[in-house]
């Protein structure tokens, strides 16, 4: 038997500059954050938590973790995260039955997922 999994809440980026990458979060996503202190930003992104923390570390981050965010328009979240600084990775594609993905990174090397699933649907509380 596994879990009792509620769906996903949170997933953290490590960033070496914690104010800058608040600040580009903020103008990503649109939203402010809920939780701003100097160990840690909290992002609620409808209703899952986006995480920031410091670290000061050079180099490639590992891509072995990866989260998709949900989005209505998958070709105009793409074009926004790329116009706010993301680094393409993977174009906005359909992996079949009109599901639709695509990869970018912010300015600190960490994958973001975008995806665009008709089949899945948000259970409300």
């Amino acid at each position: 038997m596994g879990i009792n999994s509620q769906g996903l809440r949170t997933t953290i980026y490590k960033v070496d500059d914690l104010a800058e990458a608040k600040s580009w979060y903020e103008r990503a996503f649109g939203v402010s954050p809920y939780f701003d202190q100097p160990f840690y930003v909290g992002f609620d992104i409808g209703g899952y938590e986006l995480g920031l923390l410091p670290e000061k570390v050079e180099g490639i981050r590992t891509e072995n973790v990866l989260t998709y965010w949900a989005v209505e328009d998958i070709t105009d979240a793409y074009d926004k995260m790329v116009s706010h600084g993301a680094k393409e990775l993977e174009t906005p594609n359909d992996v079949g039955e009109g599901i639709k993905v695509a990869l970018v990174k912010d300015p600190w090397l960490n994958v973001i997922g975008l995806i665009c699933n008709p089949f899945f649907k948000q259970k409300s509380s």
